[in-house]
């Protein structure tokens, strides 16, 4: 598994999200996806949009996935 395949599964699951996803042993992996589908919804229920885009690849291709989930409006009062 590589750090471009994750990305590019959560954009197309999230339309319109922005993903960046780093990782260089192939399981373990960081991710900040910028959506504006998470507006209103608890950090929980973000993960979850964003576990659903990786499927069964969680737990099993990907063994770890830490992640960072903002709305644009977020990431721009972070200054991001």
């Amino acid at each position: 598994m590589d750090a471009n395949r994750i990305k590019t599964l959560i954009e197309q699951g999230l339309p319109g999200a922005v993903a960046d996803v780093r990782g260089d042993d192939g399981v373990h992996f960081e991710a900040t996806v910028v959506s504006e589908a998470f507006a209103g919804k608890l950090p929980l229920a973000r993960h979850r949009m964003v576990y659903a885009t990786l499927g069964d690849l969680m737990g099993g291709a990907i063994h770890a996935l830490a992640l960072k989930t903002v709305t644009p409006a977020e990431r721009a009062a972070q200054g991001g």
